[in-house]
């Protein structure tokens, strides 16, 4: 997977997140497991781009790929992002369309051999998601929803993140660690002065994180660094072993 730079004005022109596979190259590899990456389009402040959950999530996924016999799909770019709407550029899916989705992907998959789909989640505002993996477990084709909490603890443990899950919970220390060290091209330099406090949320989901963020960042971004960001992935494609 790889990237090319952005032009004068900080637009992207291209990056190559998408699987190359042939058909006969599936064929070959027989991979019963498929991760099937989800990310959104919502604002990630003045210094990470409106895909950032995307890429990330596509970013994780091509590494488990890289290291477990697994079918990588390409990402879901829209999700469940209505809590950024007072930001332009937002778009979100009802969370009646994202269930729809994830559950005609996985029909196709489970038509072509797949035993297990993985849905790699790189939002925490999809909440749905939990309850399609809950169902699934009844069905003919069961899901798996990665990374989990404890999965994202051990990859902050793992790259001596400063701050908590609940004070970075926006385009905070994690992410912008994450973009430094596989994208850094999509990420604007003044970084290191966005941070934003506002660990108590109490309202999120009723009145949207405007009530909380006047950038949109919630967390230090200031922390980040290449480094956290490798190991954060690391870690996640550690511990997706358990998921398989």
């Amino acid at each position: 997977m790889s990237s090319l730079s952005s032009d004068g004005r900080g637009t992207l022109r291209c990056v190559e997140l998408l699987p190359a596979d042939t058909s006969p190259d599936v064929h070959e590899r027989s991979a019963d497991v498929a991760v099937l990456p989800i990310g959104s389009l919502e604002q990630h402040g003045p210094h990470l781009p409106l895909t950032t959950d995307t890429v990330v999530a596509a970013t994780v996924a091509a590494r488990i790929a890289d290291a477990h016999p697994v079918r990588l799909l390409p990402p879901v770019t829209f999700s469940c992002s209505h809590e950024h709407a007072a930001w332009p550029g937002t778009v979100s899916l009802s969370a009646t369309t994202l269930v729809a989705i994830v559950r005609d992907v996985a029909d196709s998959l489970r038509r072509d051999g797949v035993r297990t789909l993985v849905l790699v989640n790189g939002h925490g505002g999809n909440y749905v998601l939990g309850n399609v993996v809950q169902e699934a477990s009844l069905g003919p084709l069961p899901m798996a929803l990665f990374p989990q909490v404890h999965d994202w603890a051990a990859a902050r443990v793992a790259a001596g993140l400063v701050t908590s899950d609940e004070a970075d919970m926006h385009a905070g220390e994690l992410e912008t660690s994450v973009l430094l060290h596989f994208h850094p091209h999509l990420v604007r330099p003044h970084y290191a002065r966005a941070d934003h406090d506002a660990e108590h949320r109490p309202h999120l989901l009723s009145r949207g994180l405007q009530e909380y963020s006047e950038s949109g960042v919630v967390g230090r971004p200031s922390l980040a660094s290449a480094e956290k960001g490798r190991a954060v992935v690391a870690s996640l494609v550690s511990s997706f072993a358990a998921y398989r």
